[in-house]
């Protein structure tokens, strides 16, 4: 626990320094119960093409509105209209959103492609020319979805319609409906079409090291993270695993899958109604660990630069070991309890700091106390390759002594550089 709050504190000091009531449904009456997000669904019973003609019509009328203070700039001394002053700028000029959603940044430049997801301030937008790629939330000053978006209001509900963002305003386009919103009050959104593929991404990471001459060695390891993501949750599946074999002996195997599964009820309190990991390592004398609990969590910081959350909550630990002394139980099933953080920080534009931080308190028979610890330094070399460096720290207070009286060490390090894709 003390070196959980000192790395808390750590990083805490490094960031020290209208609803339209004109042709809008009217939704201020909706209450929200406090454990779950409601959806306003569309009851219109038109069909998605019949919606985006909506849109399109919608944005005809936009792109027609002239300001009358426009106007009367306008006049000449004759009173007549010069019409070049009234003519739409070429930057304030729009494609239209046909088989594809665009996306356009501060620095006017239009994107044709696929939300993938907002979520942390992150636009995950997929394009044919630049792949998978991760917007500042901040730099996108208009979008224009082609596919039904659901949207999550703060405190409110989920929205499922075609999307229009433009400045600081959004209008979500529901058959005969139409929601306006300020942008702060967006939480997250992603695609609400039927493909299921739409909801995931994800990277993986693949580390190799081999050695040959007056020793033979070979060290491989993998990271692999999967998420799928809707606008109101976030599944995080994520594998660490590590063989070594040296002069065809193995000195190292051992492998770890955690499960996560979060509701977001606002944009920082989120609730965890399962989290689980799967651990096994044999050289720790660990045939097998499984770690299952609910939880809470609170994003305590999330800016352009930083993100840094926590959450925890009751859970029990089984284990099975591989041998134990005489007089002592191969299995064991505890109580426990598990805290975690994790800290990421965009350095510049091509290098992110990610620190991910868990401890488990369980009783002695089960280790007491253990940590496992994740500080990756991910350096973009394309849009969809990144070359990553991880520093990892597993310990555990009480190791559980082996048939042959051995007791393993408290502390595992190991150092990864590997090549991550993202998909």
């Amino acid at each position: 626990m003390k070196i959980l709050l000192l790395i808390s504190l750590f990083f805490l000091s490094l960031n020290a320094g209208d609803i339209d009531s004109n042709n809008t449904a009217q939704i201020q009456e909706i209450e929200i119960p406090s454990e779950e997000v409601i959806v306003v669904e569309d009851t219109s019973g038109l069909s998605d093409d019949e919606i985006r003609l909506k849109a399109t019509q919608s944005d005809a009328q936009e792109d027609k509105k002239v300001p009358v203070s426009e106007v009367v700039k306008a006049l000449d001394y004759s009173g007549n209209v010069n019409l070049s002053e009234i003519q739409q700028d070429f930057s304030q000029l729009s494609p239209k959103p046909i088989k594809y959603d665009w996306v356009k940044t501060k620095s006017g430049e239009w994107f044709k492609g696929e939300i993938k997801a907002l979520y942390d301030d992150r636009l995950e937008f997929d394009s044919d020319e630049v792949g998978l790629h991760s917007f500042k939330f901040d730099d996108v000053v208009w979008i224009k979805s082609y596919n039904i978006i659901s949207v999550n209001i703060e405190n409110l509900a989920t929205f499922p319609g075609i999307l229009r963002l433009k400045g600081e305003k959004l209008t979500i386009i529901q058959g005969e409906n139409k929601y306006e919103f300020a942008r702060k009050d967006i939480v997250s959104f992603a695609p609400d079409g039927e493909y299921e593929r739409n909801f995931w991404s994800g990277k993986a990471t693949l580390n190799f090291d081999i050695r040959t001459g007056n020793t033979n060695q070979y060290d491989y390891s993998a990271k692999i993270n999967i998420l799928r993501r809707s606008s109101v949750s976030r599944l995080s599946l994520d594998y660490l695993g590590r063989i070594t074999d040296k002069d065809g002996s193995e000195i190292s195997n051992n492998h770890r899958l955690n499960q996560k599964y979060d509701r977001y009820l606002t944009r920082n309190f989120f609730w965890t109604p399962v989290f689980s990991e799967l651990y096994s390592d044999k050289y720790i004398n660990i045939e097998k660990q499984v770690t299952a609990g609910i939880g809470v969590g609170y994003t305590l910081v999330n800016n352009k630069k930083v993100k840094w959350s926590f959450s925890g909550g009751p859970a029990f630990v089984y284990t099975k070991y591989e041998t134990v002394a005489i007089g002592n139980k191969i299995e064991d099933f505890s109580p426990a309890l598990e805290l975690s953080t994790k800290y990421e920080n965009e350095l510049n534009s091509i290098m992110d700091l990610i620190y991910d931080y868990k401890l488990t308190s369980t009783n002695k028979a089960a280790g007491t106390y253990k940590h496992h610890m994740l500080l990756t330094l991910e350096n973009e070399l394309t849009s969809w390759l990144d070359l990553d460096i991880t520093g990892v720290w597993d310990y555990i207070l009480d190791p559980k002594e082996t048939a042959q009286k051995i007791v393993p060490k408290q502390n595992d390090f190991q150092l990864l550089f590997g090549l991550g894709m993202e998909f």
